[in-house]
């Protein structure tokens, strides 16, 4: 497998930094409170795709520019264009947008979503489908599929949120299309933390700079395990974990992690 340097690549329609193997995307149309347009959609999803190849980075900061997150679907760069289009151009599109779920889960690293304002329609979907989430006390969480006259099913909404929140609060945040305050959110466990703004960036920060720090091939197992086990038995998931244990077992970081504590030091891993 031939592994590149996302540090090198120049995406067109959000800022992109690597530093410290932790890469950082920035939704940047701040003036729109950052909304997506077909060609943003497509190219995050073909960075995540990206990422499974990617050796400088192990973990993913997701945010938006100013202050807020996303405000979802451009409404006149992508909601006027869909009320034209035929049926098979919706499902190209809608199938296009959850395949940036798909590649979003099927990264390896893990993804922070650092939150800010607005988080509405397919920006919720985009914090949703990240790893680890956390907000300013001005986040305002909203699915609104429903206000705009849709099914609140979209990206896989039905399948993901009632995991994070429960059933009974994801049904009721997507047949209503309300926002989430950050404080449900965070008594709901959306949320891992919720700061003051000027917090936001530090915050998030931190938690990937550590992460990158830690052994990225566990992370990535990890993470395969949380996603696939969804539609597993218990007696199935217990056999996965059995297998992903196993082969972490013959990893360097796990012999590194060994001789660090029988030497009574911090051990540094190195990913493999």
């Amino acid at each position: 497998m031939i592994k590149t340097k996302a540090a090198q690549w120049q995406p067109e329609h959000f800022k992109w930094e690597v530093e410290d193997r932790v890469a950082t995307i920035t939704l940047n149309r701040p003036d729109r409170k950052n909304p997506l347009t077909f060609e943003s959609y497509a190219e995050l999803r073909d960075t995540f795709h990206r990422l499974r190849d990617a050796n400088d980075v192990r973990v993913v900061v997701l945010t938006g520019a100013g202050d807020n997150f996303c405000s979802g679907g451009d409404v006149h760069e992508i909601i006027g264009p869909l009320t034209g289009m035929e049926m098979d151009g919706l499902l190209t599109f809608t199938r296009m947008t959850g395949d940036l779920v798909k590649e979003m889960r099927n990264c390896p690293q893990p993804i922070v979503a650092a939150i800010d304002g607005v988080c509405a329609g397919a920006g919720a979907i985009l914090s949703m489908a990240s790893d680890l989430r956390y907000a300013t006390t001005d986040a305002k969480t909203a699915f609104l599929f429903t206000r705009v006259g849709l099914a609140g099913c979209d990206m896989g909404a039905c399948a993901i949120l009632p995991r994070i929140i429960g059933h009974g609060r994801a049904s009721e945040l997507l047949y209503t299309g309300r926002s989430m305050s950050a404080e449900e959110g965070l008594a709901w466990g959306y949320f891992s933390a919720v700061v003051p703004r000027a917090e936001l960036h530090a915050k998030a920060l931190g938690i990937a700079l550590s992460l990158a720090q830690g052994p990225a091939f566990a992370h990535s197992m990890t993470k395969k395990c949380l996603h696939q086990e969804w539609s597993q038995s218990i007696e199935q998931a217990l056999e996965t974990e059995a297998q992903a244990q196993a082969i972490c077992m013959k990893t360097q970081d796990f012999r590194r992690a060994y001789e660090a504590f029988v030497n009574k030091q911090r051990p540094s891993f190195e990913g493999n």
